[in-house]
Protein backbone atom coordinates (compact mmCIF):
# COMPACT_ATOMS: atom_id res chain seq x y z
CA UNK A 1 0.00 0.00 0.00
CA UNK A 2 1.37 3.39 -0.96
CA UNK A 3 -1.39 5.17 0.96
CA UNK A 4 -1.52 4.59 4.71
CA UNK A 5 -3.54 7.36 6.42
CA UNK A 6 -2.66 5.87 9.81
CA UNK A 7 0.91 7.19 9.42
CA UNK A 8 -0.43 10.64 10.32
CA UNK A 9 -2.24 9.31 13.40
CA UNK A 10 0.76 7.52 14.94
CA UNK A 11 1.18 9.74 18.01
CA UNK A 12 -0.17 12.98 19.54
CA UNK A 13 2.56 15.15 18.01
CA UNK A 14 1.74 14.23 14.43
CA UNK A 15 -2.00 14.28 15.11
CA UNK A 16 -1.74 17.84 16.41
CA UNK A 17 0.36 18.92 13.46
CA UNK A 18 -2.12 17.74 10.83
CA UNK A 19 -5.36 18.54 12.69
CA UNK A 20 -7.72 20.21 10.24
CA UNK A 21 -9.89 22.00 12.80
CA UNK A 22 -8.53 24.33 15.46
CA UNK A 23 -10.27 25.98 18.39
CA UNK A 24 -9.26 29.22 20.04
CA UNK A 25 -10.50 30.87 23.21
CA UNK A 26 -11.13 33.93 21.07
CA UNK A 27 -14.04 32.11 19.41
CA UNK A 28 -16.21 31.80 22.53
CA UNK A 29 -19.03 33.96 23.90
CA UNK A 30 -20.54 33.33 27.34
CA UNK A 31 -24.24 34.10 28.04
CA UNK A 32 -25.50 35.72 31.26
CA UNK A 33 -29.01 36.14 32.69
CA UNK A 34 -29.41 39.46 34.53
CA UNK A 35 -32.16 40.23 37.05
CA UNK A 36 -33.19 43.37 38.98
CA UNK A 37 -32.16 43.74 42.61
CA UNK A 38 -28.97 43.39 44.62
CA UNK A 39 -26.91 40.53 46.03
CA UNK A 40 -28.76 37.97 43.91
CA UNK A 41 -27.16 34.78 42.65
CA UNK A 42 -29.96 32.36 41.90
CA UNK A 43 -29.33 28.90 40.51
CA UNK A 44 -31.28 27.87 37.41
CA UNK A 45 -32.40 24.31 38.14
CA UNK A 46 -32.77 23.32 34.49
CA UNK A 47 -29.25 24.55 33.66
CA UNK A 48 -26.75 23.28 36.26
CA UNK A 49 -23.87 25.69 36.69
CA UNK A 50 -25.77 28.67 35.27
CA UNK A 51 -27.26 31.39 37.51
CA UNK A 52 -29.34 34.53 37.52
CA UNK A 53 -27.21 37.50 38.61
CA UNK A 54 -28.09 40.95 39.86
CA UNK A 55 -25.79 43.59 38.40
CA UNK A 56 -23.57 43.85 41.49
CA UNK A 57 -23.00 40.08 41.56
CA UNK A 58 -22.56 40.03 37.78
CA UNK A 59 -19.56 42.32 38.11
CA UNK A 60 -17.92 39.93 40.57
CA UNK A 61 -18.51 36.91 38.35
CA UNK A 62 -17.32 38.67 35.21
CA UNK A 63 -14.11 39.64 37.00
CA UNK A 64 -13.50 35.96 37.77
CA UNK A 65 -14.18 35.03 34.16
CA UNK A 66 -11.82 37.67 32.80
CA UNK A 67 -8.98 36.10 34.76
CA UNK A 68 -9.31 32.92 32.67
CA UNK A 69 -9.98 34.73 29.39
CA UNK A 70 -13.78 35.00 29.21
CA UNK A 71 -14.00 38.48 27.69
CA UNK A 72 -17.09 38.33 25.45
CA UNK A 73 -20.55 38.23 27.06
CA UNK A 74 -24.11 37.94 25.75
CA UNK A 75 -26.63 39.53 28.13
CA UNK A 76 -30.27 38.52 28.64
CA UNK A 77 -32.60 40.57 30.83
CA UNK A 78 -35.01 38.70 33.11
CA UNK A 79 -37.60 39.82 35.64
CA UNK A 80 -38.59 43.19 34.19
CA UNK A 81 -42.20 44.39 34.13
CA UNK A 82 -44.20 42.50 31.50
CA UNK A 83 -46.64 44.50 29.37
CA UNK A 84 -48.51 44.02 26.11
CA UNK A 85 -46.31 46.59 24.38
CA UNK A 86 -43.01 45.39 25.92
CA UNK A 87 -42.18 48.97 26.93
CA UNK A 88 -39.74 47.86 29.64
CA UNK A 89 -37.56 46.27 26.93
CA UNK A 90 -36.41 49.66 25.64
CA UNK A 91 -36.43 51.53 28.95
CA UNK A 92 -33.31 53.52 29.71
CA UNK A 93 -33.62 52.15 33.22
CA UNK A 94 -33.80 48.45 32.30
CA UNK A 95 -31.59 45.94 34.06
CA UNK A 96 -29.70 45.27 30.82
CA UNK A 97 -28.98 48.98 30.34
CA UNK A 98 -27.75 49.18 33.94
CA UNK A 99 -25.59 46.10 33.44
CA UNK A 100 -24.03 47.46 30.25
CA UNK A 101 -23.13 50.76 31.89
CA UNK A 102 -21.59 49.11 34.95
CA UNK A 103 -19.68 46.53 32.91
CA UNK A 104 -18.20 49.15 30.60
CA UNK A 105 -17.46 51.51 33.50
CA UNK A 106 -15.70 48.75 35.43
CA UNK A 107 -13.91 46.82 32.72
CA UNK A 108 -13.79 49.19 29.75
CA UNK A 109 -12.23 47.82 26.60
CA UNK A 110 -11.13 44.63 28.35
CA UNK A 111 -14.70 43.34 27.97
CA UNK A 112 -16.85 43.03 24.84
CA UNK A 113 -20.55 43.35 25.66
CA UNK A 114 -23.22 41.89 23.38
CA UNK A 115 -26.93 42.13 24.13
CA UNK A 116 -29.81 39.93 23.09
CA UNK A 117 -32.56 41.98 21.43
CA UNK A 118 -35.94 40.29 21.81
CA UNK A 119 -39.11 41.09 23.75
CA UNK A 120 -40.26 37.61 24.83
CA UNK A 121 -39.16 38.23 28.43
CA UNK A 122 -40.89 41.62 28.46
CA UNK A 123 -44.38 40.76 27.16
CA UNK A 124 -47.32 39.46 29.17
CA UNK A 125 -47.93 36.81 26.51
CA UNK A 126 -44.33 35.64 26.14
CA UNK A 127 -44.10 36.05 22.38
CA UNK A 128 -41.18 37.69 20.60
CA UNK A 129 -43.24 40.58 19.26
CA UNK A 130 -46.40 42.62 19.64
CA UNK A 131 -49.71 40.78 19.33
CA UNK A 132 -52.53 41.96 17.09
CA UNK A 133 -55.59 39.70 17.29
CA UNK A 134 -53.48 36.85 18.74
CA UNK A 135 -50.97 37.08 15.88
CA UNK A 136 -47.46 38.48 16.23
CA UNK A 137 -47.55 41.63 14.13
CA UNK A 138 -44.31 42.03 12.25
CA UNK A 139 -43.82 45.73 11.62
CA UNK A 140 -44.96 47.07 14.99
CA UNK A 141 -42.70 44.47 16.61
CA UNK A 142 -39.76 45.68 14.53
CA UNK A 143 -40.27 49.22 15.82
CA UNK A 144 -40.00 48.04 19.42
CA UNK A 145 -36.96 45.89 18.69
CA UNK A 146 -35.17 48.82 17.06
CA UNK A 147 -35.85 50.98 20.13
CA UNK A 148 -34.50 48.21 22.36
CA UNK A 149 -31.31 47.94 20.31
CA UNK A 150 -30.86 51.71 20.44
CA UNK A 151 -31.24 51.76 24.24
CA UNK A 152 -28.51 49.13 24.51
CA UNK A 153 -26.22 50.98 22.11
CA UNK A 154 -26.72 54.25 24.01
CA UNK A 155 -25.75 52.45 27.22
CA UNK A 156 -22.48 51.35 25.63
CA UNK A 157 -23.10 47.88 24.16
CA UNK A 158 -20.43 46.87 21.67
CA UNK A 159 -22.83 44.67 19.71
CA UNK A 160 -26.57 44.02 19.54
CA UNK A 161 -28.02 40.65 18.58
CA UNK A 162 -31.68 40.52 17.47
CA UNK A 163 -33.12 37.05 18.12
CA UNK A 164 -36.80 37.58 17.34
CA UNK A 165 -36.96 36.44 13.69
CA UNK A 166 -39.20 39.30 12.53
CA UNK A 167 -38.85 40.16 8.85
CA UNK A 168 -36.79 43.28 8.21
CA UNK A 169 -35.62 43.84 11.76
CA UNK A 170 -31.91 43.83 10.89
CA UNK A 171 -32.37 46.65 8.38
CA UNK A 172 -34.54 48.66 10.76
CA UNK A 173 -32.10 48.31 13.65
CA UNK A 174 -29.13 49.18 11.46
CA UNK A 175 -30.89 52.24 10.06
CA UNK A 176 -31.92 53.54 13.49
CA UNK A 177 -28.49 52.95 15.03
CA UNK A 178 -26.78 54.71 12.13
CA UNK A 179 -29.18 57.66 12.23
CA UNK A 180 -28.42 58.18 15.93
CA UNK A 181 -24.64 58.07 15.52
CA UNK A 182 -24.07 54.42 16.46
CA UNK A 183 -22.75 53.25 13.13
CA UNK A 184 -19.88 51.52 14.95
CA UNK A 185 -22.18 49.35 17.07
CA UNK A 186 -21.92 45.90 15.53
CA UNK A 187 -24.91 43.70 14.75
CA UNK A 188 -24.97 39.92 15.08
CA UNK A 189 -28.18 38.53 13.67
CA UNK A 190 -29.85 35.37 14.88
CA UNK A 191 -30.27 34.89 11.15
CA UNK A 192 -31.34 31.25 11.19
CA UNK A 193 -33.29 30.54 14.37
CA UNK A 194 -35.39 27.40 14.30
CA UNK A 195 -38.59 26.71 16.25
CA UNK A 196 -36.82 24.10 18.35
CA UNK A 197 -37.52 21.85 21.32
CA UNK A 198 -33.90 22.42 22.41
CA UNK A 199 -34.84 25.75 24.05
CA UNK A 200 -36.71 24.18 26.98
CA UNK A 201 -34.30 25.02 29.83
CA UNK A 202 -33.85 28.58 28.52
CA UNK A 203 -37.59 29.21 28.90
CA UNK A 204 -37.16 28.65 32.64
CA UNK A 205 -34.01 30.77 32.77
CA UNK A 206 -35.56 33.72 30.92
CA UNK A 207 -39.17 33.28 32.10
CA UNK A 208 -40.16 33.63 28.46
CA UNK A 209 -42.42 30.72 27.52
CA UNK A 210 -45.41 31.73 25.34
CA UNK A 211 -48.64 31.82 27.34
CA UNK A 212 -50.62 30.73 24.30
CA UNK A 213 -49.67 29.01 21.04
CA UNK A 214 -46.09 28.62 19.84
CA UNK A 215 -43.46 30.50 17.86
CA UNK A 216 -43.73 28.65 14.59
CA UNK A 217 -45.23 31.61 12.75
CA UNK A 218 -41.94 33.50 13.06
CA UNK A 219 -39.16 31.09 14.07
CA UNK A 220 -38.08 28.77 11.27
CA UNK A 221 -39.45 25.34 10.41
CA UNK A 222 -36.65 22.93 11.31
CA UNK A 223 -37.33 20.93 8.15
CA UNK A 224 -36.19 23.80 5.91
CA UNK A 225 -32.56 24.14 4.88
CA UNK A 226 -32.95 26.25 1.73
CA UNK A 227 -35.15 28.74 3.54
CA UNK A 228 -32.38 29.07 6.12
CA UNK A 229 -30.07 30.41 3.42
CA UNK A 230 -32.77 32.83 2.28
CA UNK A 231 -33.13 34.20 5.81
CA UNK A 232 -29.38 34.57 6.23
CA UNK A 233 -28.85 36.26 2.88
CA UNK A 234 -31.62 38.76 3.60
CA UNK A 235 -29.96 39.67 6.89
CA UNK A 236 -26.62 40.07 5.17
CA UNK A 237 -28.21 42.44 2.64
CA UNK A 238 -29.81 44.41 5.48
CA UNK A 239 -26.48 45.05 7.18
CA UNK A 240 -25.74 42.23 9.61
CA UNK A 241 -22.06 41.93 10.55
CA UNK A 242 -22.29 38.33 11.81
CA UNK A 243 -24.79 35.61 10.94
CA UNK A 244 -25.85 33.07 13.57
CA UNK A 245 -27.41 29.60 13.40
CA UNK A 246 -29.45 28.49 16.44
CA UNK A 247 -29.53 25.74 17.73
CA UNK A 248 -26.18 24.24 16.75
CA UNK A 249 -25.93 20.52 17.42
CA UNK A 250 -28.79 19.32 15.20
CA UNK A 251 -28.04 21.89 12.50
CA UNK A 252 -24.47 21.21 11.42
CA UNK A 253 -25.59 21.00 7.79
CA UNK A 254 -27.06 24.50 8.00
CA UNK A 255 -23.90 25.89 9.57
CA UNK A 256 -21.81 24.29 6.83
CA UNK A 257 -24.07 25.52 4.05
CA UNK A 258 -24.10 29.04 5.45
CA UNK A 259 -20.30 29.04 5.71
CA UNK A 260 -20.16 28.16 2.00
CA UNK A 261 -22.57 30.93 1.03
CA UNK A 262 -21.30 33.99 2.90
CA UNK A 263 -18.08 35.86 3.51
CA UNK A 264 -19.35 37.13 6.86
CA UNK A 265 -18.33 35.49 10.14
CA UNK A 266 -20.66 32.63 11.10
CA UNK A 267 -21.73 32.05 14.70
CA UNK A 268 -23.58 29.16 16.26
CA UNK A 269 -25.50 29.03 19.53
CA UNK A 270 -24.94 25.87 21.58
CA UNK A 271 -28.32 26.24 23.28
CA UNK A 272 -29.72 25.39 26.71
CA UNK A 273 -31.17 22.00 25.83
CA UNK A 274 -27.90 20.87 24.29
CA UNK A 275 -26.05 22.07 27.39
CA UNK A 276 -28.44 20.57 29.94
CA UNK A 277 -28.53 17.15 28.26
CA UNK A 278 -24.75 16.93 28.55
CA UNK A 279 -24.84 18.05 32.19
CA UNK A 280 -27.56 15.52 33.08
CA UNK A 281 -25.80 12.62 31.38
CA UNK A 282 -22.49 13.56 33.01
CA UNK A 283 -24.11 13.77 36.44
CA UNK A 284 -25.38 10.23 36.01
CA UNK A 285 -21.96 8.99 34.94
CA UNK A 286 -23.15 8.00 31.48
CA UNK A 287 -20.63 10.15 29.58
CA UNK A 288 -17.27 11.84 30.05
CA UNK A 289 -18.33 15.49 30.19
CA UNK A 290 -15.04 16.99 29.05
CA UNK A 291 -14.71 14.68 26.07
CA UNK A 292 -18.34 15.18 24.96
CA UNK A 293 -18.17 18.96 25.33
CA UNK A 294 -14.96 19.31 23.39
CA UNK A 295 -16.11 16.90 20.68
CA UNK A 296 -19.15 19.12 20.22
CA UNK A 297 -17.07 22.31 20.15
CA UNK A 298 -14.76 20.92 17.50
CA UNK A 299 -17.77 19.74 15.53
CA UNK A 300 -19.22 23.26 15.51
CA UNK A 301 -15.91 24.63 14.26
CA UNK A 302 -15.50 21.85 11.71
CA UNK A 303 -18.96 22.62 10.33
CA UNK A 304 -17.88 26.21 9.74
CA UNK A 305 -18.53 28.22 12.90
CA UNK A 306 -16.12 31.07 13.50
CA UNK A 307 -17.86 31.98 16.77
CA UNK A 308 -19.40 29.68 19.39
CA UNK A 309 -21.90 30.88 21.98
CA UNK A 310 -21.98 28.28 24.73
CA UNK A 311 -22.91 27.86 28.39
CA UNK A 312 -19.96 25.45 28.57
CA UNK A 313 -17.51 28.32 28.03
CA UNK A 314 -16.59 28.86 31.68
CA UNK A 315 -15.99 25.14 32.23
CA UNK A 316 -13.83 24.99 29.12
CA UNK A 317 -11.71 27.94 30.23
CA UNK A 318 -11.55 27.34 33.97
CA UNK A 319 -10.89 23.61 33.77
CA UNK A 320 -8.25 23.92 31.06
CA UNK A 321 -10.11 21.85 28.48
CA UNK A 322 -8.75 24.07 25.70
Amino acid sequence: MNQRPRRLRKNPIIREMVAETRLSKNMFIYPYFIVPGKKIVHKIDAMPGIDHFSVDELLKDVEKGLKVGVNKLLLFGVGEEKTKDASSSFSNNSVVVKAIKELKRTFGEDLYVITDVCVCAYTTHGHCGILHDDYVHNDSSVEVLAKMALAHAQAGADMVAPSDMMDGRVGAIRALLDSKGFENTALMSYAVKFASAFYGPFREAADSAPQKGDRKSYQMDFRNGREAMKEAMLDEQEGADILMVKPALAYMDVISNLRANTLLPVACYNVSGEYSMVKAAAKNGWIDEQKIVMENMYAFARAGSDIIISYHTRDIFEKGWL
